[in-house]
């Protein structure tokens, strides 16, 4: 729970700094700074790979989960689920959107924007189930450095609100900590290295995104995650067997 408590108050503290010192930093700046973050994020993803110990299990559990992703819409139901919270931030903040220098719709969509980014990214999922499973939280860790940084920059449009995801944010890392740690025990340790492996190419798809290199969909990638240990153990039990 360390790590997830670390990256909450990091988005919190991230947000109320920007929205205190947002007016100093010019949008230059930002654009640059999210690029080193994209980098970072693909990084930690490529160090994850390296851990892969059977690759076609991995790949299969990349490829088929994506496509459930795609056929359930699993994006575009995680982006409405965001919009629900529009109309209690919108009752909270009265007519004024941005501090004035944004229009209400503008302001809305970027704030969901911002909730998905910081709730429900690859890297945070990841990073959960890793800690609930093998205690890790280097993950977490590193994405509260990127986070901290990230809702500065959000916070310089959006404001103090910023502040407030790190409470869906909570609620959903806590939950899927609490998951990881119930399946560890059925695990093995190559199961876990896939596991990890898995995650790590969705770090690598958004350090793309965030990078503006490439926008790969991030949430529909999500099922593979579930899919991947089932794969590798049946991989290593049934089909490296018969060959």
């Amino acid at each position: 729970m360390v790590g997830i408590i670390v990256n909450v108050l990091s988005v919190a503290l991230g947000g109320l700094l920007g929205t205190v010192f947002g007016k100093k930093m010019s949008p230059e700046f930002t654009a640059q700074l999210n690029k080193v973050f994209g980098v970072c994020a693909m990084g930690m993803g490529i160090s994850s790979i390296g851990l892969m110990e059977n690759m076609p299990a991995v790949i299969l559990a990349v490829v088929v989960g994506t496509a459930v992703g795609l056929a359930c819409h699993l994006g575009e139901l995680i982006t409405k689920s965001g919009q629900l919270l529009q109309k209690p931030v919108s009752l909270l903040l009265g007519d004024r959107a941005g501090g004035g220098t944004m229009s209400r719709e503008e302001f809305l969509s970027l704030l969901v924007t911002t909730m998905v980014l910081f709730c429900s990214s690859g890297t945070g999922i990841y990073g959960s189930l890793d800690a609930g499973m093998t205690g890790n939280i280097t993950i977490l860790l590193a994405k509260s450095v990127l986070d901290f940084f990230t809702a500065m920059v959000f916070a310089c449009n959006l404001g103090a609100v910023v502040s407030l995801v790190a409470v869906p944010q909570f609620i959903i890392f806590t939950l899927l900590f609490l998951a990881a740690r119930a399946i560890y025990p059925l695990t093995t340790p190559a199961m876990i290295n896939d596991f990890k492996a898995c995650g790590g190419f969705m770090l690598v798809a958004t350090g793309c995104r965030i990078a503006k290199m490439q926008d790969f969909p991030i949430a529909d990638m999500i099922p593979a995650m579930i899919l991947v240990m089932p794969l590798s153990a049946l991989w290593v039990n049934v089909v490296l067997p018969l060959l």
